[in-house]
């Protein structure tokens, strides 16, 4: 992205950079939030550097995926034994989304459980095809696998996906 013209991009792209953070952060809301914020800056200080091998928007997909991880990590080692102790302790209700309180919440919780049920990898590749609008090979350099890895990932996720509705479907 040249210099000028950043954060006009960055502002095109800013709702599906947010729907793609979201995913990255297991749809914890303030968590994408910070992602976010961070992978912003990186863009905007340079610290995050687009060399034109793939569209802007890839680009900033795998700073986005990339500051999630580092923010995990980060967490991990700060909050290690903290962590170790929150998970005898059961879970907290998660905050209410704006799908849940639509019509169709039901339908958005069992897809949600299906998609759960799948590994990360083939979770990020179909979010990122279907909900993002990226190519297989676009996915691929935003997770920095193979563009073979990526098409495995998809079709195995869509398998899994389509048995998990099938199942669903028959009880």
């Amino acid at each position: 992205m040249p210099g000028n013209g950043i954060e006009q991009q960055l502002a095109e792209i800013h709702p599906s950079s947010y729907g793609w953070a979201l995913a990255c952060c297991g749809w914890n809301r303030q968590e994408a939030e910070e992602v976010l914020q961070s992978s912003y800056l990186k863009a905007i200080e340079g610290r995050a550097r687009f060399n034109g091998y793939s569209s802007a928007r890839t680009w900033f997909f795998a700073v986005v995926r990339k500051t999630a991880l580092e923010q995990r990590r980060y967490r991990a080692v700060r909050h290690g034994a903290i962590g170790r102790w929150l998970r005898g302790a059961p879970a907290p209700e998660p905050v209410p989304t704006p799908e849940a309180l639509s019509g169709r919440a039901e339908e958005h919780e069992r897809l949600r459980e299906m998609l759960l049920q799948l590994s990360p990898r083939q979770r990020e590749t179909l979010h990122l095809v279907f909900y993002q609008d990226i190519t297989i090979e676009d996915a691929a350099h935003v997770l920095g696998i193979s563009v073979g890895s990526a098409r495995t990932h998809y079709e195995r996720g869509k398998a899994q996906l389509r048995k998990l509705l099938t199942e669903a479907g028959n009880r």
